[in-house]
């Protein structure tokens, strides 16, 4: 359940489009074509670190973060799932969850500081999001 005084990063919020909520995350996929990328974000306001979560919200994110991962991996063929929850930049604590293959822009190095993202037109950008509400179930 959206906490009330829960807000998304502006960053997140520009960088990304939603799919929908889970029972403590919204999910959002990231507007980067070279990569099949999801983003969970907690929403409970003013955390950083997964350790600002209660236990049982530590344990539902990670519930979450696997059922992401197992629909993103049925919706893209790839050879790697990575998850990442870095926060440097975007300190609103939220997980990354990022299909790779061999020889995709970035491989076999991380995603992150891989050059510029490419947006999707438009049209894919609403075909990829429908599809990806559909495997998640949102």
């Amino acid at each position: 359940m959206n906490d009330p005084g829960f807000a998304l990063d502006a960053r997140l919020a520009a960088d990304t489009v939603p799919l929908g909520v889970f029972e403590l995350c919204q999910v959002r996929l990231m507007d980067d074509a070279r990569f099949p990328w999801l983003v969970l974000v907690p929403q409970r306001p003013g955390l950083s670190e997964v350790l600002d979560l209660e236990p049982a919200d530590r344990d539902l994110l990670w519930r979450e973060t696997l059922a992401a991962a197992d629909a993103l991996r049925r919706h893209v063929p790839c050879d790697k799932l990575n998850f990442g929850m870095l926060g440097n930049l975007v300190r609103q604590l939220h997980v990354h969850v990022v299909a790779r293959s061999e020889g995709d822009a970035a491989w076999p190095g991380p995603v992150w500081g891989s050059g510029a993202a490419v947006r999707h037109a438009p049209s894919a950008l609403a075909e990829r999001a429908g599809h990806l509400r559909a495997v998640l179930g949102l």
